[in-house]
Parts: structure tokens; sequence; C-alpha cells
């Protein structure tokens, strides 16, 4: 699989541009902000750059909320695929730039109507293991400091201000879904007790689930990224105490101890996962599952009983989270798709998807603010009207 993780999730994030549109660029266009003084801390990129974050500043009455959200794009497992990223935005921040707020952290009220006027931060991703390695490879030259990178610009940003917040929310999509959860507990220490503290997943709930040909490739996958980058001393005890270290980054392996207050925002045919870890390339060669992998369309009745069993699974462990804490939240859409809090029209658009007619951005803002108790957990496809599916 070795580039085919990282590939995918490039694609995937073109594709986002893409489909969103001119809707998903506004006029929000934010500078870079490098954090110089984490160089002297071994907080770094893969090639040694420093690591950096985009900042909105809130106003009104979000002057003292804070939204940090944590950027995805996969994660690299052994040195051929770290090198690869290191020459990329993903891997240095050499190659990063200014970058666009919408959707979950646009600043308009119609597109973002409980957060836009938070103090609004991109944490760029830089480290290929979900803001959690520690160490450095003398073979390649390559830092594997994702836990460092994250304690650092926790610090810078608790030095302008954060430390103050009345609110606060830590949110990530795809692997920043999966730092989001492998953070949140830390994220709420942060803060004294009187603070609000929530962590919000999107398209994080990676399943441990076997593929096509009966193995367990993403396990396999993963298993490179936590030997290789050192992740294990920085995953939760209570679950390294009682099993694999690489078992405890799968998300469904935690979320269940997790302390702080979590929303699972997921769609149960996560089209990331169907394509890189049920229906891989290497599993599947030229057989069935060559098209119906990147179209649910051309799918025989077989193939999308399989999905359903994956889907199943997913339901599964998202009803015994949510039964682990009555703080959690949940929004489980049975769509082909992945990643729905980064674009406007998906996380509030006229037409965005819906479970019994709510939508994402009202449901996530609803458990947020105690408005409402949220667990909603969608029918099998293809019942779903109004999803917005990813077909390539």
């Amino acid at each position: 699989m070795k580039f085919l993780l990282l590939i995918g999730f490039l694609v995937l994030i073109l594709t986002w541009w893409v489909d969103g549109g001119v809707g998903a660029i506004t006029d929000s266009m934010v500078e870079l902000t490098l954090v110089q003084s984490a160089i002297p801390k071994g907080a770094v990129c893969l090639d040694g750059t420093p690591p950096g974050y985009h900042i909105q500043r809130g106003y009104g009455s979000g002057a003292n909320n804070w939204l940090v959200d944590l950027e995805g794009g996969g994660w690299c497992n052994n040195r051929r695929s770290c090198l690869f990223r290191s020459t990329t935005a993903l891997g240095s921040s050499k190659y990063m730039d200014k970058t666009y707020f919408s959707a979950i952290l646009s600043n308009k009220a119609e597109e973002n109507p409980d957060f836009y006027n938070w103090n609004r931060v991109r944490v760029r991703y830089c480290d290929g293991a979900s803001f959690a390695g520690e160490g450095y490879d003398n073979e390649s030259g390559l830092y594997f400091r994702g836990q460092r990178i994250w304690s650092a610009i926790m610090e810078e940003l608790m030095g302008l201000g954060m430390s103050s917040a009345q609110q606060a929310l830590l949110s990530g999509c795809s692997a920043g879904g999966l730092a989001s959860v492998l953070h949140c507990d830390n994220f709420r220490a942060l803060f004294p007790s009187q603070t609000i503290v929530k962590c919000l997943a999107d398209a994080g709930l990676f399943l441990d689930y076997v593929d096509v040909s009966g193995l367990h490739g993403l396990r396999s996958f993963y298993d490179g990224v936590v030997t290789l980058q050192g992740v294990a001393q920085n995953l939760p005890e209570r679950c390294t105490s009682r099993m694999n270290a690489t078992l405890c980054f799968f998300p469904e392996n935690i979320v269940n101890e997790i302390e702080t207050p979590m929303f699972l925002l997921n769609a149960a045919y996560d089209t990331w996962q169907i394509q890189y870890s049920l229906a891989p390339v290497s599993a599947i060669q030229d057989g069935p599952w060559k098209f119906c992998r990147l179209n649910y369309a051309k799918c025989d009745s077989s193939q999308i009983e399989f999905l359903q069993g994956f889907r199943k699974n997913m339901t599964t462990v998202a009803e015994s989270f949510y039964q682990s804490k009555a703080t959690n939240g949940l929004f489980i859409n049975s769509c082909f798709t992945h990643g729905q809090s980064v674009l406007p029209d998906t996380w509030y658009g006229n037409n965005s998807p819906s479970i019994a007619n709510k939508g994402i951005a009202q449901s996530v803002g609803d458990w947020y603010f105690n408005r409402s108790e949220v667990k909603l957990i969608d029918c099998p496809y293809p019942c779903d009207t109004t999803c917005h599916n990813l077909v390539t």
C-alpha cells in the first residue's frame, strides 16, 4: 500500500476543492504563521522546518471562544513514503501558503452560525502520524515530532489568549479527526475547570475491518506508522496496557474512554476507507471491486452486502461510544463521502446532508451548546436522499 494512502488523501483534498467550487473559496484567505520558537524544542516538520498555523481572531460574543481545527492528510508508514511526504506541504512548511477558511472555519454567519465569530485556528499537519509521533530517523534524516508540534502550537495559542477561553472546541477531519480523538483529553487539560471544552472528530472513525481479501490491511499500515514514528509512547496508557499499541491507534479502541465530551461525525460508507482500506488496489487488482470501489452505483448485490457489513460495524462502534457517556454526540449518515465539516455545501448549505431533517452544523451546534441531545444514525443505503456522494 506504500504510497496509496498518501496519494488517496491528496486526491480527495483536490476533489474537495473541485466539488466545493466557488462556494469553497470565500474572501477568508488567511496568512500562514510559522512557529519559529518551536525549532529549539525539536517541534519540527518531517524535514526539520518549523510548524505553522492560520488564525482569524474572534469578535463580539465570540471574542473569548476558540475553535482549533487539526488539518488532515493521511499518514506515512515507511522511510520512502515519509521522504516523499517531506517534499510536500504535508511534510514541510516550505511548501505551505495562506489558506481559505470556510465551512466550520468560516467567518460568515450564514455559513457557520454557531462559530463564525470565534477565534478560529487551522493547525497545519506536517508530521504524518496524526500529531502523535516522537523520534528521529538517522538513515533518512526525518523528524517524527508530531507530539512536540502539538505541544508547541498549543503553547503558542495559549499565549495568544486561548488560556482565558470561556468555550473551546477541538476539531479535525480525516487524519485530523483521528488526531482530535488522540488529543481530546490533552486539549481539555490545557484549560481551567470552568472552561467549556469539547471535541469533534469528522471522518476520523477509521475501523480495523477486514478488506475484500480477508486481511487487515489498515492494521498493517498503521503498524508501520506507529513503529516508525514512535507513536506508542503517546497513545493512551489505559489502552496500551491491555492491547497492542497499533490497535490503540484505531479510534474504536479508545473513544469510549475519553473523558472530554466528544462528537463523532462520519459517513457510514466512508469513501476513503472503501477505496484504501476495504478495497485497496493491492487487494483487488483487476477483480470485481475495480469499479465498485470508486463508484457505489457500480457495485453488485454481494458488494453492497459487504459494505452494509462495514456500516453495521461502524454503527455498533458509534452506539457503544454514545452509550459510554451522556455528553457524547453522534451524526452517522449513510453517504458515500469523506469529510463533511470542511465544505460549505455539506456543513451548512441549503441542501446539506441531514438526518431526521437536522443538518450537520445544526447537529454539532445543538450538541455543543446543549440545546438538545444529538444521537443521529441514518438508515442503511439507499434510503438517504440528502447525501452529497463522492464518486471518482
